[in-house]
């Protein structure tokens, strides 16, 4: 009998993160859903945080403060206009569902999960981690 393959990922060495192939996240836990995660405006306006109407009219700083308030974003970098999500005490992501390691708004995901691993901290390969 062949032994399942395992295989751990330390999500801070990026020397143990494996080269990325279509399918690997089909039996990975989803270590990338435990990255801080950057977003922009228009992220935020797809994630249905806020609208259009916002993002016109109040400041950034402004937009920033409720969310913080809000617990759903935990900095703002101010010359950058970027805003990192908060996560859970555990390190997952907010969107992640617990039970099924899945993304709960996986259509209306950031650009930076979407980008995911073509850009980010090892171009190309991921912090894969098997079931």
């Amino acid at each position: 009998m062949q032994k399942p393959f395992i295989h751990l990922s330390d999500l801070d060495r990026t020397g143990t993160w494996i080269k990325y192939r279509n399918g690997l996240c089909d039996s990975c836990m989803a270590t990338c859903c435990t990255m801080p995660v950057e977003v922009k405006l228009g992220d935020l306006v797809r994630m249905g945080l806020v609208d259009v109407f916002e993002v016109e009219h109040i400041p950034a700083k402004d937009i920033a403060k409720r969310l913080t308030k809000a617990k759903i974003v935990t900095q703002f970098n101010f010359k950058q206009s970027i805003f990192t999500l908060a996560r859970r005490a555990n390190g997952d992501c907010t969107y992640l569902d617990a039970g099924t390691r899945r993304c709960t708004i996986y259509d209306k995901r950031p650009n930076t999960c979407r980008n995911h691993p073509r850009i980010g901290p090892r171009p190309d390969f991921c912090a894969y981690r098997t079931k």
